[in-house]
């Protein structure tokens, strides 16, 4: 199988598939050699990390590169951020046949208005259709029938009223579907509640993000599995764990001057770590 093949198949197979957020080579490589079997490449924490800016300003040339440097440092099936798409339909089409050259294995886009205005608001469904049959006609283009095409909703954290929220989000994700996505991501997920309600109520593959600030202490693997959900991504766990670990190895050196506290807690990797994530 070819990775988007492959991609496919975890989809069906794994439930969930869990995917780590990379946000460059080495960290894809940790991810892979702890034992995860696909990369979901993170906007927000690849912003964060090559230039410590919000991720709407990383751009598209800046993701697809970084994106294509983690695609060629694993050997696993990756999914790009595709954003908004990066512009209208026409542009979508462009962005999708550059992701699909770099190699990736499915891709992200969202239906959120970019960049945010003051109060989050969702782009009116009829533009995110013709937005994921863009990404659909483009994946086609180029060969990649099977490219997995992950259409988010942000229509959960968009709306006042979360009841209401969840209705818009499973509605649009119906719509999503029959547009052509190969399943639907709802971002905002509070409770295992809310989740089983996507996944029982959109008629496929549906993904959360977990292990958040909002639901990190709510949900686990096993009982999303036991929800139904497809896949679950980790859209900061990666970023925001190397931020705190990096935090706390510098203060405790600048603090005691010396290295014997990193030692006793074990916050300094041998090269061994380093030759086992570099080895393939």
């Amino acid at each position: 199988m070819n990775p988007r093949e492959t991609l496919q198949h975890l989809l069906r197979t794994e439930r969930p598939l869990v995917m780590p957020d990379a946000y460059d080579g080495l960290s894809a490589r940790v991810i892979e050699a702890a034992g995860f079997k696909a990369v979901q490449c993170s906007g927000f924490s690849i912003a964060l990390a090559s230039r410590a800016i919000p991720e709407t300003k990383l751009g598209f040339e800046k993701n697809l590169e970084i994106t294509t440097d983690i695609v060629n440092s694993v050997g696993v099936p990756v999914m790009a951020d595709g954003e908004d798409g990066f512009g209208p339909p026409e542009r979508v089409f462009e962005a999708v046949r550059a992701f699909v050259d770099a190699g990736v294995s499915g891709i992200n886009i969202e239906d959120q208005v970019l960049p945010p205005p003051e109060t989050k608001r969702v782009v009116d469904r009829s533009l995110m259709i013709e937005k994921i049959r863009a990404a659909r006609e483009a994946a086609t283009a180029a060969g990649a029938d099977d490219l997995v095409v992950n259409a988010r909703t942000d229509a959960l954290t968009a709306c006042p009223q979360r009841t209401e929220g969840l209705r818009e989000a499973v509605e649009r994700g119906n719509a999503y579907l029959d547009a052509g996505a190969d399943m639907i991501f709802v971002i905002g997920v509070d409770t295992l509640a809310e989740a089983a309600r996507a996944a029982r109520e959109i008629h496929g593959p549906v993904s959360i993000a977990a292990g958040m600030p909002n639901n990190a202490g709510a949900m686990s693997i096993a009982e999303l599995r036991q929800c139904g959900i497809a896949r679950v991504s980790l859209p900061t766990v990666a970023i925001l764990s190397s931020l705190r670990a990096l935090t706390q190895t510098l203060s405790i050196i600048h603090r005691e001057g010396s290295f014997r506290e990193l030692i006793e807690q074990g916050l300094l990797a041998g090269m061994g770590d380093v030759a086992r994530i570099m080895a393939r």
